[in-house]
């Protein structure tokens, strides 16, 4: 796909070897696909060798996107075993209708907007310490932090700002957050985010609107 606004065609010579180079990357993308779903079939018919083979290939990009998501290195690895083992259970139920990329990222998203749910339940049902003043405490205030500053004021501009981001993304509802981040952190597509979310492009894309929205005015005081 072109990507440049002006749509200047190369050469006739250039042309042509950019043509060959898209038909081979194609080529082996439609090989590496086939291959991929020769691994799904055999672990469809109880070969645990192909389904091994699935894990290692997929297996840190899973960890890396549940430790985004959750922020917690148990948590994550919690849900990384979670979401191999439910991938193993209904394998039977894959039918190559998108990716196994898609499929097994579905499953991730899917576990940490559960995660999310409960702990937004959480702190929903906990009481919020007051100080004496009315301003809420921040008990990790109250945590000596050993690590030297160079610049204590843009280290303490820096936590206030952190802080702040975070409290707007706790805002969100669950699903607006893992669409904001999946978008903009992991920098998915908007129809793949939809995918993984077992919902439609345009739906998603109504999702990021309302989380930025909500984001630009929860911040809108950060300077």
């Amino acid at each position: 796909m072109p990507i440049d606004a002006l749509r200047i065609s190369p050469p006739a010579s250039t042309q042509s070897s950019a043509g060959r180079c898209r038909i081979q990357s194609s080529r082996m993308d439609s090989e590496a696909r086939a291959l991929e779903n020769d691994l799904i079939r055999e672990a469809q018919q109880g070969s645990r060798t192909a389904f091994d083979a699935l894990v290692r290939q997929y297996d840190q990009a899973v960890l890396r996107l549940a430790l985004h998501l959750t922020g917690s290195e148990q948590d994550a690895e919690d849900i990384h075993q979670e979401a191999f083992l439910k991938a193993y259970r209904y394998l039977a139920n894959f039918r190559f209708e998108c990716s196994f990329y898609t499929w097994i990222y579905r499953i991730v998203t899917n576990l940490c907007l559960d995660l999310l749910r409960r702990r937004k339940s959480r702190r929903e049902d906990q009481a919020v310490l007051i100080d004496s003043s009315g301003e809420e405490m921040d008990l990790l205030n109250n945590v000596s932090d050993e690590r030297a500053s160079a610049n204590p004021d843009r280290e303490l501009n820096r936590k206030f700002l952190g802080e702040r981001i975070l409290s707007a993304l706790d805002q969100l509802t669950p699903r607006e957050r893992m669409v904001f981040e999946l978008k903009h952190y992991q920098g998915l597509r908007l129809r793949t985010i939809g995918e993984m979310l077992n919902t439609t492009e345009e739906t998603a894309k109504n999702t990021l609107f309302r989380a930025t929205r909500k984001l630009r005015a929860n911040l809108a005081q950060v300077r």
